[in-house]
């Protein structure tokens, strides 16, 4: 199933408490519930003004869904076509 980035505008993301970022991620966990194991949320990064959060869904009109019944802002959605790391730069043996 392929993997998307999801870019959400969020001005002060980065001061959110933690207590603001469980409630977040209750209500995320929460439509996920309800839509079904068709979509998974891996993890996000927190950043000041914004919130990527990478998922793994069937397409782009699944991850409309859920921020549209989470009340989520979805500014960018990205499908990632491959993943590097570090051991990309080796040769192959």
């Amino acid at each position: 199933m392929p993997t998307f980035v999801i870019e959400r505008q969020i001005p002060g993301a980065g001061r959110l408490s933690p207590e603001e970022l469980q409630a977040i991620s209750q209500k995320s966990c929460s439509v996920l519930r309800e839509l079904g194991p068709g979509i998974q949320w891996q993890h996000s990064y927190v950043t000041a003004d914004k919130i990527y959060c990478v998922y793994i869904a069937p397409d782009e009109a699944a991850i409309r869904t859920h921020a549209e019944r989470g009340g989520f802002p979805a500014d960018s959605i990205a499908r990632v076509t491959r993943v590097i790391d570090p051991t990309t730069a080796e040769a192959p043996t």
